[in-house]
């Protein structure tokens, strides 16, 4: 058994205690009080005992059953239902006899979580006293249950237990306590999904408290007149209603009434039973409207007076905060603003007055877009207004940082030829001259310059000078000729070897071409030439060494 209905048993038991308490205790007086001799007994007449007899009063109420838990809307997980302390409590008893009536009764219990009313009828047995009456009852009725989220709800309610009323005056009794266990079943279906049986029927059997004044009514003298008053809202803010209500008891109802009010804040404007007090002028606090009920016709016990208190709270002016995205932005790009807007006092709230220190923006509720174009670089500031349905405004900014556009990126590296070599020589076709010689000396310090560039070397022939010539791969000699003389020739250029490459083209001239290919840069007559396989053709010196004399041949013995 859960914890839950652990308590909601023990209530129920703590209330059938008590019922069975107050059977008993007359009898236990009794017999306490009983003297020695038996004393002779006391008829009273039936004016002794009121027709019937009406309480009302406060009441309290431990329900004894769960609800939806409000704290996490949605989840339908079971919540007890506190204790509730808000209530009050009504019953008119006919009674048919000295001990046996029929009673009417009616119950309300409300807190933020719930309101619970019973209103339930049945037997009801008293034991009179010298002063004092104890009673027990057992009442079926219906009651209703209402909570956050779920339609109100009718059931079968139940009510047993009893209670003490103390004799003030021949019309008038206190009621001491009232001790009730209280039985109500509903079904909460039109708020809870099917799959949550635990909440979906409910058994509320629970603790029933009260406590109040029982007017004796049939013969018993004229009730005190008394009022009552209450306003609706309790707490206001600064410039809505408040309403005012008095609730006049026990005058006669042939005579008329008459009210007067009255408040120590604000304007008040009332008529019979209600009032409206303006609250527009004044200042937040605590304040007291009283009213009085007279009957003018009545020489004694015709005036009575009530106040209720409520409370002014200030006006809270509205809150706002402003975003941008993105923050940063290049000239002639755009930001949205975003900005939030919420009031203390939940009044309705609007969003508008935009403002930019430069750009143009434009918005739509709580958003706007800011322009760039034909702003300048740096920072721009964006504000916005909120405003509630009272008037009350908030502003709030934000800025977009602008900047300029970075400037195009270098172009690409491009290989460059930077000079062609010619070979005139009939005797030596693939021989550097002079001339060319001083053409790779410019190659040779442009490589120097750029030590991360290299050099293809592209050679070509003429099919002609070729058929005519032993150097079948007469481009190809010129090619790695070049390389021979710029990476350790005469002029000590001393350039690396592995950045030089050779290649042979089909130009079909007696030329060299020299190409610089900077790093990141392609050459771009890759797929056009061949490169020269440097194993097989190796340069040809330029002064090459002369042949061995032949020896002579010994002579004969």
């Amino acid at each position: 058994m859960s914890p839950c209905h652990k308590i909601n048993r023990s209530g129920a038991s703590v209330a059938l205690v008590l019922a069975l308490v107050l059977i008993a205790l007359p009898s236990l007086m009794n017999a306490q009080t009983a003297p020695a001799a038996p004393a002779p007994t006391v008829k009273m007449s039936s004016d002794d005992v009121p027709k019937a007899e009406f309480f009302i009063g406060y009441q309290w109420l431990n329900p004894g059953g769960n609800i939806p838990n409000p704290n996490f809307p949605g989840t339908f997980t079971p919540f007890p239902l506190p204790s509730i302390a808000q209530g009050f409590g009504t019953n008119l008893a006919y009674n048919f006899t000295r001990n046996i009536g029929l009673e009417g009764n009616y119950g309300g219990d409300w807190n933020r979580y719930a309101a619970i009313n019973m209103a339930t009828v049945g037997p009801k047995l008293t034991w009179r006293g010298d002063g004092v009456n104890f009673y027990v009852h057992t009442l079926v009725g219906l009651g209703r249950f209402s909570t956050r989220g779920i339609a109100p709800t009718n059931g079968v309610g139940a009510v047993l237990g009893g209670g003490m009323d103390l004799k003030i005056w021949p019309w008038l009794s206190w009621r001491v306590f009232e001790a009730d266990y209280q039985l109500e079943r509903v079904n909460l279906s039109s708020g809870v999904p099917i799959q949550y049986q635990d909440l979906l029927r409910q058994t509320f059997d629970g603790v029933r408290l009260q406590s109040g004044l029982v007017i004796n009514i049939g013969g018993a003298p004229e009730l005190p007149v008394s009022a009552a008053c209450s306003v609706q809202p309790t707490e206001v803010m600064v410039g809505e209603p408040v309403h005012a209500t008095i609730v006049a008891s026990n005058f006669n109802p042939k005579h008329t009434i008459t009210y007067t009010w009255a408040t120590n804040g604000g304007k008040i404007e009332g008529k019979d039973t209600g009032a409206s007090i303006d609250t527009a002028s004044m200042s937040a606090g605590s304040f007291t409207v009283t009213a009085t009920a007279t009957d003018a016709k009545a020489h004694k016990n015709n005036t009575a007076s009530c106040s209720a208190n409520f409370t002014v709270k200030p006006l809270n002016p509205p809150q706002i905060s402003c975003s941008a995205s993105p923050t940063s932005v290049q000239t002639g790009g755009t930001s949205t603003i975003s900005c939030s807007c919420t009031s203390p006092d939940n009044v309705p709230v609007t969003v508008g007055g935009w403002t930019a220190s430069g750009g143009s923006i434009s918005g739509s509720g709580n958003t706007a877009t800011l322009s760039t174009t034909g702003a300048s670089a740096g920072n721009i500031s964006i504000g916005a207004t909120c405003t509630d349905s009272r008037g009350l405004t908030a502003s709030a900014s934000t800025s977009v940082t602008v900047e300029n556009p970075p400037p195009p990126p270098p172009p690409a590296p491009q290989a460059t030829k930077v000079n062609e070599c010619e070979y005139p020589n009939v005797k030596k076709p693939w021989r550097v001259d002079n001339t060319c010689k001083a053409e790779l000396d410019d190659v040779a310090l442009k490589l120097q310059q750029d030590p991360d560039a290299k050099l293809v070397v592209v050679g070509n022939a003429e099919a002609k000078e070729v058929a005519h010539s032993k150097h079948k791969n007469l481009a190809g000699e010129r090619a790695v000729d070049v390389k021979a003389y710029i990476s350790g020739g005469e002029a000590k250029q001393n350039i690396d070897a592995s950045r030089i490459e050779t290649r042979t083209g089909n130009a079909g001239t007696m030329t060299s071409e020299q190409w610089i290919v900077p790093a990141g840069a392609t050459f771009p007559e890759a797929d056009s030439t061949t490169l020269v396989d440097e194993t097989k053709v190796k340069p040809i010196p330029d002064h090459p060494k002369p042949a061995a004399p032949k020896r002579a041949a010994k002579k004969a013995q």
